[in-house]
């Protein structure tokens, strides 16, 4: 399982940084993403702030939070036993920000924390999730830290959870292990792909 998620990863890199006209395509998937009835009916959205060759959200992302959406962004930090963890902060405004780790931009490590901005997971319904790879049954393939996917098992089962990716992402079929959570849409620049959905408790 190891060795070919490291063979997917790598095949996925290698497509994800060729991708054309990654500005334009992005811009689509974005568009993709705030026409959909889940993200318009969600009153508290994460999303994320792009790096490298990822999806360019920031854009979007600068649009949505002057909108009476209660936009989060995330930024990684360890929870009580060391474990990688998102903190999830609620984004207000861009001048909030300063870059962090891999320069990605996030809340200033002496807030982090903080009354009244800090969220919890619980509270989110819909999450705007990246990813090296998808597949169009909702399988993501993450960095392999673990930020999103101890995230994911925390939000509650009706959070709508939208992967993103450009379509040259998209592999055959994700290797998923028992702990992976299924997205319950993967969108890119030319399909919106429906996911397992999760089941509902009781």
């Amino acid at each position: 399982m190891i060795d070919l998620k490291a063979q997917q990863r790598r095949k996925a890199y290698d497509a994800r940084n060729a991708q054309a006209d990654k500005e334009a395509v992005s811009r689509v998937i974005c568009n993709q993403i705030t026409a959909h009835p889940a993200y318009q009916q969600a009153r508290t959205v994460m999303w994320y702030i792009h790096c490298r060759s990822e999806v360019r959200t920031e854009p979007a992302l600068r649009h949505e939070v002057s909108t009476d959406k209660r936009i989060i962004i995330p930024y990684c930090t360890k929870d009580e036993q060391g474990r990688n963890k998102l903190g999830l902060w609620w984004l207000e405004d861009f001048a909030e920000l300063a870059p962090g780790m891999w320069g990605i931009l996030e809340p200033p490590k002496q807030r982090w924390g903080e009354a009244g901005k800090e969220i919890a997971p619980e509270q989110l319904d819909c999450i705007i999730v990246p990813g090296v790879a998808f597949d169009r049954r909702g399988g993501r393939l993450g960095n392999g830290a673990g930020y999103y996917d101890r995230l994911l098992r925390c939000v509650r089962v009706d959070a709508v959870l939208i992967g993103v990716c450009y379509e040259s992402q998209l592999l055959d079929r994700i290797a998923m292990a028992s702990h992976d959570v299924a997205m319950d849409f993967v969108m890119t620049e030319k399909a919106i792909y429906a996911g397992p959905g999760r089941p509902l408790a009781g």
